[in-house]
């Protein structure tokens, strides 16, 4: 039976080459590897065991290079951005080469922009959004807690945040975020906003320029800011309230931060900011080791009683679980597990199944608290 063709685009970056080996770690080989520099793409194949990768000159600005990528895969993961540029675009080429889609990142613009072209589903092809950390993990982690010790939910606090380099596709997306990306061209989110009696409220939340929390080291600055995504987890919960802080640990990035809306506004040149923001967070990780943090605390009950579970993942590199969460997607597809149409990962992938890979594959620490603790020891035990 002939091997289906996974191609990777963005192979040579940091999500990229990272979900290159997640996949092969999955027993998936002979990949289409595809980039806009060679001699990487070149060095990421030859980390392959098989020796059987094949490298593509790619780039999701020229139609011309990006459909000769698609052309012939079964699937393609999306490891490229920014996305609130690129939104729907690499999806659209695999479906017009007859291919699933994956994309670690591609959310709700990317979603308007599939389903007013037409349901994949009735070509059954499917696409998988925001299948990264965040959004994604940040999605499924708390769905899976919300299954260990607890019987009912209303609830949640969520701090996430690190230390490491700031890629450009990540640094150009924060830029767009801030003045669109969300649903029909609005903001991606609301900056201060939280969820309260199940529904968005304006500026419930203020910002900690300077304090401490129990699950990072050192100082750091708590910003709130509610997503979409974030939205569409309190409906699917059943939340009363959720809060939900960005946590910024470096002092450089942190200063920047709190000039960006004023600098756009007044018509700064964002990719001019986007590669400040970028030494930012080089000078704040100089001579340190980075690190990332999500952090999440439920409440509701456990027997008819008021209890609270809790769940910290620590990992070397969020850039790394964006690769792990978009390989498992890819892998989730081709085993026929998610049905055709268009999704968002959190919706079709199985906590539980994310949880343990993360652990097993050594991608992340994982330590619950609370509630937590005994439930996931029992399922682990049935594991």
């Amino acid at each position: 039976m002939t091997k289906p063709v996974i191609g990777v685009l963005g192979a040579s970056g940091a999500v990229g080459r990272a979900a290159v080996r997640e996949l092969r770690a999955l027993g998936h080989t002979g990949l289409r590897l595809g980039g806009r520099t060679v001699s990487t793409l070149r060095a990421v194949a030859e980390e392959g065991p098989a020796g059987h990768d094949e490298t593509v000159w790619a780039d999701a600005d020229a139609p011309d290079g990006l459909r000769a990528f698609t052309e012939g895969c079964d699937i393609v993961l999306n490891c490229v951005g920014p996305t609130y540029r690129l939104r729907a675009t690499v999806a659209s080429a695999a479906l017009a080469a007859a291919a699933h889609c994956v994309d670690v990142a591609g959310d709700d613009p990317a979603a308007e922009d599939l389903r007013a072209a037409g349901d994949p589903a009735r070509d059954g092809r499917t696409v998988v959004l925001s299948a990264g950390a965040l959004p994604g993990l940040s999605s499924l982690l708390p769905r899976w807690l919300a299954g260990q010790g607890l019987d009912g939910t209303s609830a949640l606090t969520a701090h996430c945040g690190g230390l490491e380099t700031c890629s450009p596709t990540v640094a150009h997306d924060l830029m767009l975020s801030l003045t669109s990306g969300g649903a029909d061209g609005a903001a991606y989110g609301e900056a201060l906003a939280a969820v309260r009696g199940g529904r968005r409220v304006p500026r419930a939340l203020r910002t900690a320029e300077d304090t401490e929390h129990r699950s990072f080291p050192g100082r750091v600055a708590l910003q709130p800011y509610l997503s979409q995504e974030s939205e569409r987890l309190a409906t699917v919960l059943g939340l009363d309230r959720l809060d939900w802080y960005n946590v910024h640990p470096g002092p450089a990035v942190r200063a920047l931060l709190n000039q960006l809306p004023g600098r756009l506004a007044a018509g700064d040149d964002p990719a001019e900011l986007a590669g400040r923001l970028i030494l930012a967070a080089d000078l704040d990780l100089a001579g340190r080791k980075p690190w990332y943090v999500m952090d999440f605390e439920l409440s509701g009950t456990a027997s008819g009683r008021p209890a609270i579970a809790g769940l910290t993942l620590r990992a070397a590199s969020s850039y790394r679980l964006t690769a792990a969460v978009g390989a498992l997607a890819v892998d989730a597809v081709l085993r026929a597990g998610v049905p055709a149409g268009v999704h968002f990962a959190c919706d079709v992938l199985d906590p539980e199944a994310v949880v343990r890979h993360l652990r097993e594959g050594n991608v992340a620490d994982l330590r619950p608290t609370g509630a937590a603790v005994g439930a996931d020891r029992v399922e682990e035990g049935v594991l």
